[in-house]
């Protein structure tokens, strides 16, 4: 059995948005924003919580990402940058640097290359690498 490696995300939930933190081995490794919870719906909703095995996906617009496949009744959930959930997000999740609102934040793309730093090495060291919404 391969090695296993997670990181947990902390949410809070608002109107405008969803915030939460990203750690791995109780370090914070940074902020993320998703939109609203509207009962899992696609493209209008944050995902369940629950434990998702990440894996590497390449599409078309975003290139290779972070992906987050087998989430119920969902498809294309991605980790990628954005700075503003309303406007930016389809139900995926964005690493920020700094949370300026309720599913707004600052730095994405700076936060994004510090996340997939940490997964991509555990991702060579031959882990599995999952991530754990709570």
């Amino acid at each position: 059995m391969k090695n296993q490696a997670t990181l947990f995300l902390r949410r809070t939930y608002g109107e405008g948005g969803t915030n939460g933190t990203i750690s791995y081995q109780g370090q914070k490794i940074c902020h993320t924003i998703e939109l609203p919870w509207r009962n899992n719906m696609r493209r209008l909703s944050c995902i369940s919580t629950g434990r998702y095995k990440l894996m590497e996906r390449t599409y078309p617009k975003h290139g290779v990402q972070i992906g987050i496949p087998h989430v119920l009744q969902r498809e294309a959930i991605l980790i990628h940058a954005a700075n503003d959930a309303l406007k930016e997000l389809l139900g995926c999740i964005a690493p920020v640097t700094t949370l300026t609102g309720e599913g707004k934040g600052t730095e994405s793309r700076k936060a994004l290359a510090e996340l997939k730093a940490l997964v991509y090495s555990l991702w060579d060291s031959g882990q599995e690498v999952f991530l754990h919404i709570q």
